[in-house]
């Protein structure tokens, strides 16, 4: 049997790993690729939302959030992005595999659809993290307005992004849609180079 596809780079040939912009000091932020993540969108069917959550706290050990949060279960992470929907993350339920295993576990209850190659996962950390995205992000993400476990669902620069608080190190994951991956890097690159950042590639 063929092992699973694994998700290519959304920004291969963009992002070498190495510091790139200002150069004294350390460095301001890192960025790395989250590549080979399992992402599917999870939307409650009409009059199931108890008992998806019911079935979701006996799959994956975890209550789903209603309101823009997010939360970590059994190999599988939900980020609330409206009401009854939620996007699923898996690094261990590798690309398509996540959403075979959600619509199995939560048959008749949800509507699954497998994203994990339309999307691109990128990882925005460091001291000057914040100040980097905030040149784009109409959303204040100053700890007592975003704390640890915060999502939401904006624009950067006019592109949609899905963005939840990976970590409490100032560690920020991002969700855009592959076709704007280069566009989204740019802007990036571009916005972080004055505090100097560290490209990280992936293992």
């Amino acid at each position: 049997m063929s092992s699973p596809l694994k998700s290519a780079s959304g920004i291969a040939g963009l992002a070498a790993s190495g510091r790139y912009g200002k150069r004294d000091g350390g460095a301001g932020v890192t960025i790395s690729e989250r590549i080979g993540l399992g992402l599917a969108t999870v939307a409650a069917r009409k009059g199931q939302a108890r008992s998806l959550q019911d079935r979701v706290r006996e799959a994956y050990g975890v209550d789903l959030p209603q309101t823009s949060r997010v939360v970590v279960g059994r190999d599988v992470s939900f980020v609330g992005y409206g009401p009854g929907q939620w996007l699923a993350v898996s690094e261990t339920l590798a690309s398509e595999a996540l959403a075979r295993d959600l619509a199995e576990r939560l048959k008749g209850l949800a509507s699954i659809s497998d994203q994990s190659s339309g999307r691109t996962v990128i990882r925005v950390s460091g001291t000057r993290a914040r100040d980097v995205l905030a040149k784009g992000l109409p959303i204040d993400l100053d700890p007592r307005a975003f704390p640890l476990g915060s999502a939401a669902t904006s624009t950067i620069s006019l592109m949609g992004v899905q963005l939840w608080q990976a970590d409490d190190t100032r560690s920020y994951d991002i969700a855009v849609f592959r076709s704007l991956s280069e566009s989204f890097w740019r802007w990036l690159a571009a916005s972080a180079a004055e505090f100097g950042y560290e490209v990280v590639a992936p293992d």
